[in-house]
C-alpha cells in the first residue's frame, strides 16, 4: 500500500465527518435546528433528504465504510511492521529458510495489494455524502465495503499466521544484531590497546617494525567496521570484528612481551656462548679417552667414536657462527630470526655435548665391566627372574606370548656371558646385549600389567 492509495481515504474521512456533522444537527431540539439552518444552507437552494429507510441505508453504508477503513489501516500497519522483521532477517540470514520467508512475504504482499485495491475501488466508487444518494446505491456500497473488509481481515489473518512462523528466524537474527555493536566495540578497543602497547615498546627503544606492519594491515578492516553492517552485512561484520579482535590482541600481547623477549634473547646469547667455549675445552679431552680405549679394548669397543673429535670441533664452530648471526639479528631487532638462530646453535651444542659425553661414558662403563662383569650379569638375571615370577602369578603355566620372549632373553644372556670367555672379549657387545635383554624384559612386564589391569573388575569405570 502506498501514500497515493491513502489519499482517497483521507478525502472519504473528510466527507464522512461532514455527514456526521449534519446528522448531529438533525438530532438537536427544534429551536437549535432552526438557529443552525440558516448557516448550514446559506446561499439558498434546498437539500434532498431521505427520511426513514433511506437515511438508515446511508448510515449502514457509512458504518461499513468506517469498518473497512479500520481494517485497511490495521493491515497496512501490520505489513509495515512485518517488513521491518523481514529486513532484519535478510540482513543477517541467507539460509534457505530465510530465503523462503522472503518469498512468502512477497506473495503475501501481492495478496495484500489485491484486497487493498478492491477496498480502494469500492471507496472511490461511492460518494456516500451526495445529497441525492439513492437507497439502492447506499445498499450496494454497504455490500461492497463489507466484502472488502472481510477480504482485508482474511489476509490480515494470513499475515498474523506468517508472522508467528517467523519467530525462530527473527530470534536468531535479533540475537546476532544484539552481538553486533558490542563485537565492533571490542574490536576497536583491542586495536587501541595494541596501538598503546606498541607505543610503549617503541618508547623503550624497541622498533617493533613487524608488529607495526601487522597493526597497519588492520587499518582497512577498521574502516570496513566503521562503514557498518548496512554496507557489508551483519554476518561479515561480525566475522570481521572477531578477526580484528584476535589479530589486535596478538599484536598487543607480543608488543607487551617485547622487552622481556629482548632480555631473554640477550641471556640466551650469553649462556650459549659460554657453553660453546666450555664444549671446546671438553672436546679436547676426547682424544686422550680414545687413546686409552684403543690401547685397552678391542676395536669394536671404540670404532664408532673415532670421528667424535672432528665432529665436535665442526659442530662447535658451526654453533659459534650461528651465535654471531643471532647477535647481529638481535642488534637489528629481528626477533624471530634471532630466536631461530639461537635454537639452531643450541641443537648443535646439544649434539656435541652428547657425543663428547659418550666417549667418557664409554670408557667408564668398559672399565667397570672389565673389572667385574658379574654385577652386570646379576642385574640382568634379576630382571628376568622378576618378570618370570610376575608371569606365573596366579597361573600354573605362563602365557606363551610372555614365556617365549623371557626364555629367549635367558638364552641371549647366556650367549653374551659365554662370549666373555675369549682372550680379547668384546665388552661393549656384552653391555649392549645385556641392555637389550633388560629392555625386552621390561616390555614383557609392561604388557602383563596392562593386560591384568584391563581384566580387573571395575576397570575403566
Amino acid at each position: 500500500m502506498t501514500a497515493t492509495h491513502a489519499q482517497p481515504h483521507a478525502r472519504a474521512q473528510a466527507k464522512a465527518s461532514a455527514v456526521r456533522d449534519v446528522l448531529t444537527l438533525m438530532l438537536l431540539p427544534v429551536p437549535l435546528i432552526a438557529a443552525a439552518l440558516p448557516a448550514t444552507f446559506a446561499g439558498g437552494g434546498t437539500r434532498r433528504w431521505f427520511g426513514g429507510r433511506g437515511e438508515s441505508q446511508r448510515a449502514d453504508a457509512q458504518a461499513a465504510k468506517d469498518a473497512a477503513a479500520a481494517s485497511f489501516y490495521e493491515l497496512d500497519t501490520a505489513q509495515r511492521d512485518l517488513r521491518i522483521s523481514i529486513e532484519t532477517i535478510t540482513a543477517v540470514d541467507s539460509s534457505p529458510g530465510a530465503r523462503k520467508a522472503v518469498a512468502d512475504f512477497a506473495a503475501l504482499g501481492q495478496r495484500i495489494d489485491e484486497v487493498s485495491h478492491t477496498y480502494i475501488t469500492a471507496v472511490d466508487a461511492h460518494d456516500l455524502d451526495r445529497d441525492d444518494l439513492e437507497p439502492s446505491v447506499a445498499s450496494k456500497a454497504r455490500g461492497e465495503l463489507t466484502k472488502a473488509k472481510a477480504d482485508l481481515d482474511r489476509v490480515k489473518g494470513e499475515l498474523d499466521r506468517f508472522e508467528q512462523g517467523l519467530g525462530p528466524l527473527l530470534d536468531k537474527a535479533e540475537t546476532q544484531l544484539a552481538r553486533l555493536a558490542p563485537a565492533v566495540e571490542r574490536a576497536r578497543q583491542a586495536l587501541l590497546s595494541a596501538s598503546n602497547a606498541l607505543d610503549a615498546a617503541r618508547a623503550s627503544g624497541l622498533r617493533a617494525d613487524d608488529l607495526a606492519a601487522r597493526l597497519a594491515a588492520l587499518g582497512p578492516e577498521l574502516t570496513k567496521l566503521n562503514q557498518g553492517a548496512g554496507q557489508h552485512g551483519v554476518a561479515d561484520t561480525l566475522q570481521r570484528a572477531d578477526r580484528v579482535l584476535r589479530d589486535a590482541e596478538a599484536v598487543r600481547t607480543e608488543a607487551e612481551r617485547l622487552p622481556e623477549r629482548a632480555q631473554e634473547i640477550d641471556r640466551r646469547l650469553v649462556s650459549l656462548r659460554t657453553r660453546a667455549q666450555a664444549l671446546t675445552t671438553r672436546a679436547g679431552s676426547v682424544e686422550p679417552v680414545l687413546s686409552e680405549l684403543r690401547r685397552r679394548f678391542t676395536a669394536a669397543c671404540w670404532q664408532d667414536l673415532q670421528q667424535v673429535p672432528d665432529h665436535a670441533a665442526t659442530s662447535v664452530r658451526q654453533a659459534e657462527e650461528k651465535l654471531k648471526e643471532a647477535g647481529k639479528a638481535r642488534e637489528e631487532q629481528r626477533w624471530a630470526d634471532a630466536t631461530s638462530l639461537l635454537s639452531t646453535a643450541r641443537a648443535l651444542l646439544n649434539g656435541t655435548d652428547e657425543a663428547v659425553s659418550a666417549a667418557g661414558d664409554r670408557l667408564q662403563r668398559l672399565n667397570a665391566v672389565s673389572k667385574d662383569p658379574q654385577q652386570e650379569i646379576d642385574r640382568t638375571r634379576f630382571a628376568i627372574r622378576d618378570a618370570q615370577r610376575l608371569a606365573m602369578t596366579g597361573r600354573h603355566t605362563p602365557e606363551p606370548r610372555h614365556a617365549r620372549p623371557l626364555d629367549d632373553s635367558v638364552a641371549r644372556l647366556e650367549r653374551a656371558v659365554a662370549a666373555l670367555e675369549g682372550r680379547h672379549p668384546d665388552y661393549w657387545h656384552f653391555l649392549t646385549e645385556t641392555e637389550a635383554v633388560r629392555n625386552t624384559v621390561a616390555r614383557v612386564v609392561s604388557d602383563i600389567r596392562e593386560e591384568r589391569g584391563a581384566a580387573a573388575p571395575g576397570h575403566g569405570g
